[in-house]
């Protein structure tokens, strides 16, 4: 059950970068480390790190997923950059 937290995080990232090569590397002891396969070895991109710091990475890793705004939110982020000034 721990490591799905883990591999959904890297699903996650997979779908934000495009490249379906990131894996989730598990370690005895809870460590996990997250690995990019896409050069054909494993080039190691975190340290092994425990499950909740390495969720965090993750999610942090990469290319952030885009914010939905609607053109409400856009008119009223609008309207408070106006008022600041």
């Amino acid at each position: 059950m721990r490591t799905t937290r883990a591999i959904h995080a890297v699903e996650r990232l997979k779908t934000r970068s495009g490249n379906p090569r990131f894996a989730a590397i598990s370690l005895s002891g809870g460590l996990f480390y997250l690995v990019d396969r896409s050069s054909g070895a494993d080039q190691k991109v975190s340290d092994p790190l425990p499950l909740d710091a390495f969720v965090k990475f993750v999610d942090d890793y990469g290319p952030k997923k885009p914010r939905k705004a609607s053109k409400l939110d856009l008119a009223f982020e609008e309207q408070i950059r106006r008022s600041k000034r």
